[in-house]
């Protein structure tokens, strides 16, 4: 009688998770769909919603670039190949090649924390995608060119425009009407 009743009572339960499942996939028919459209029929760019500091796909300010290397040697993956040669006689640094492989980013910011003028930096760019490999490799150099030659003293660095640029973005910014943080006094 046991293997029966088991037998019975396995059927009964099969059954009853059978009316289960299709209780909540009926329930999903009635619904509303909630899928959000990409990217073309959003409000606003997907690019405006991404936070300041977003890691996107690398790109590279090669009139800013010294060709130190300090970004290649700090990559942990080696998505970064950079070839810069020094004339001896001039002191001269030329850049021949650049190269950002994207299928190997894991976009962790360690390549754009060394660089001495903020050459590499992320951009809000995020689709990658391609057909192949290949593709994904950004080339930066097509033909060598000189390396930036940094002055000296700090009102010729080439670091402070770019920071004063995202500092007065963001005064602009917060002084638009609906711009200003919540909680604020006035």
């Amino acid at each position: 009688m046991t293997a029966i009743g088991s037998y019975f009572r396995n059927i009964k339960d099969a059954v009853t998770t059978i009316f289960e499942g299709m209780a909540v996939t009926a329930s999903h028919f009635v619904r509303r769909p909630y899928t959000v459209q990409y990217p073309d029929r959003t409000p606003m760019r997907v690019q405006d919603t991404l936070p300041i500091r977003y890691r996107g796909i690398l790109e590279v300010d090669l009139e800013i670039c010294t060709g130190c290397l300090a970004c290649e040697r700090a990559c942990p993956i080696d998505c970064i190949v950079m070839v810069a040669e020094k004339d001896p006689a001039t002191r001269a640094i030329t850049i021949s090649q650049f190269d950002i492989d994207i299928a190997k980013c894991m976009f962790c910011g360690l390549c754009s924390e060394p660089c001495p003028t903020g050459s590499i930096h992320h951009t809000t760019e995020f689709e990658g995608a391609d057909f192949s490999l290949e593709s994904l490799i950004k080339r930066f150099v097509k033909e060598p060119i000189p390396a930036y030659k940094a002055k000296k003293g700090p009102e010729t660095d080439p670091r402070i425009a770019p920071i004063l640029d995202r500092g007065m973005h963001f005064l602009d910014e917060w002084a638009q009407p609906g711009g200003e943080k919540s909680g604020s006094t006035t």
